[in-house]
């Protein structure tokens, strides 16, 4: 997060996504991590369907990269959510904030702005830290892994 910027007060409430600076963008963000499952798509209905598979960076104890700075360097496939492709975000969880506040929607209770606390995430059972996760070794079959659809 950068330091030089402030969060505002309630600032999700008050400004769209685009409108954010920095270090309120990545304050949305709830860091269940599950972004980084490896997502596949059906080639014919274009559905995607997520796995249990994160990668290499990913640290199953934390959900959280462990070289976030670098992500998109050391994983090119990683994408970036940035402000210009927030309406492509239709690949995320319904439990992502971006979504959410892309939507017009409120932020559930259980989002650390709201509760004041990381754990909140873990304990509404939101997130990779409530998946058994495996790490990509380069030799997994994703179909073996996919997650069950609500």
């Amino acid at each position: 997060m950068l330091q030089s910027q402030t969060l505002s007060e309630k600032f999700w409430k008050t400004k769209t996504l685009d409108e954010m600076n920095d270090a309120e963008w990545e304050a949305v963000c709830d860091g269940c991590g599950l972004c980084c499952l490896t997502k596949l798509q059906d080639e014919d209905t274009d559905e995607i369907v997520y796995t249990r598979v994160v990668c290499a960076y990913s640290n199953p104890k934390t959900a959280q990269c462990t070289d976030y700075a670098n992500r998109s360097i050391n994983v090119p496939a990683c994408v970036q959510l940035t402000r210009e492709r927030v309406a492509e975000f239709d690949w995320l969880p319904d439990t992502c904030a971006y979504r959410i506040l892309h939507r017009g929607q409120a932020l559930p209770n259980w989002h650390p702005l709201l509760s004041g606390t990381q754990t909140s995430v873990t304990q509404a059972g939101v997130g990779l830290l409530a998946i058994k996760v495996v790490v990509d070794n380069g030799k997994l079959d994703y179909e073996d892994y996919l997650l069950e659809s609500e």
